[in-house]
């Protein structure tokens, strides 16, 4: 014949409270109610009168408590059931003791082993690891059974259970945080790289200083399509990663833009090619304009360069002030023609041409 369980009398909430597990009745006090039950219970036999008593005077007539008071297995059941709770007390406390594996939840400080994490150099996989660790951990706790019955005891697990899972959230928040400000900070450099190139295809193209600032941008798009992918691909693992364990560290919007770097990129590629076309008709005509200026700029150095010498600040014979003067002007006047230089030795790059030299302006 299988063994009765008998069903649990009394329930008792187990809570998690700074540092230690709890039950709340305390066994002390679940013992004390069940002793004041017990006392409440015996004295109301005093006004219970015994059986076969009817033609006793009243005064004379023996109540019940006195019956119970003398029967020996009465007497021993109210005995037991007032030390009933503390007969439990050892494997209540072994079941408590159970929790104590969890410790080190609040034991060990966050920041600080966020802190050594930091030292190892961590990449993604070591953030999944810890992530996946901790959901576990989660995991492990949802297993525990909302009750569990010692004696007549039935032990709540819900409290425990829920502030074990805060202490499990706060570890989690913190890595994953801390891994959400790493992605955000390549998502965001990414996305500016690629608006400052936007922004310069986008510019109208006027004279050869424009035309090479787009000229610029198609070379970078050059050089990073064959490394845009490798640039990409972590940023979209550590979102894909975030959304998996902790969703709610991002908003909507940065999830989007974290979805479709590929697609931007792809858009910017595609608006690149088709502002190349539209260029190519109009080179020959900035090609013309660049030789035209260097021509010019030529003779212009040589002038320049000519009337320094007989008008410059170190011409014998003039005044201190008057040579500041010249020095000021003549200073404005080369900084205009060494614009030009670096404008024009710029589109010479820009159309193979050979680099015309201006040894006046040394």
């Amino acid at each position: 014949m299988p063994k009765q369980i008998l069903k649990a009398f009394f329930e008792v909430d187990v809570h998690l409270e700074g540092d230690i597990c709890i039950l709340k009745p305390n066994l002390e006090e679940v013992q004390s109610a069940i002793n004041r039950a017990a006392s409440h219970v015996l004295k109301s036999t005093k006004n219970v009168q015994n059986w076969n008593q009817k033609d006793q005077p009243e005064d004379q007539r023996e109540p019940f408590y006195d019956w119970i008071a003398k029967d020996k297995e009465i007497v021993k059941v109210i005995l037991l059931l007032t030390g009933s709770i503390q007969g439990t007390k050892n494997n209540v406390n072994k079941f408590l003791d159970g929790f104590e594996s969890f410790n080190w939840l609040w034991k060990r400080k966050i920041d600080e082993n966020l802190k050594k994490f930091h030292a190892t150099n961590p990449q993604l996989e070591d953030f999944e690891e810890k992530l996946r660790e901790f959901t576990c951990i989660e995991d492990e706790v949802l297993q525990i059974q909302s009750f569990h019955q010692i004696g007549a005891l039935s032990l709540k697990t819900d409290n425990v259970k829920g502030g074990l899972k805060k202490w499990i959230e706060m570890w989690k928040n913190a890595y994953a945080k801390d891994l959400h400000k790493r992605a955000s900070t390549l998502l965001e450099a990414l996305t500016d790289d690629m608006k400052q190139i936007r922004l310069k295809i986008d510019k109208p193209v006027k004279d050869i200083d424009s035309l090479g600032s787009v000229m610029q941008a198609f070379e970078e798009i050059r050089k990073k399509e064959s490394e845009i992918e490798i640039q990409f691909r972590p940023v979209i693992e550590m979102y894909n990663l975030l959304e998996t364990y902790l969703p709610e560290v991002m908003d909507k919007d940065e999830m989007d833009a974290s979805s479709i770097l590929d697609k931007d990129w792809g858009n910017l590629v595609t608006e690149s090619i088709s502002k190349r076309n539209d260029l190519q008709g109009e080179q020959a005509g900035f090609k013309k304009d660049l030789i035209e200026g260097i021509n010019v700029l030529v003779v212009d150095v040589q002038d320049f360069r000519k009337n320094f010498e007989k008008n410059g600040p170190m011409v014998p014979g003039i005044d201190p002030r008057e040579a500041l003067n010249r020095l000021r002007m003549f200073s404005d006047e080369y900084s205009i023609r060494k614009r030009k230089f670096d404008s024009y030795y710029a589109g010479e790059g820009l159309f193979g041409l050979p680099h015309q030299s201006y040894p006046e302006l040394v």
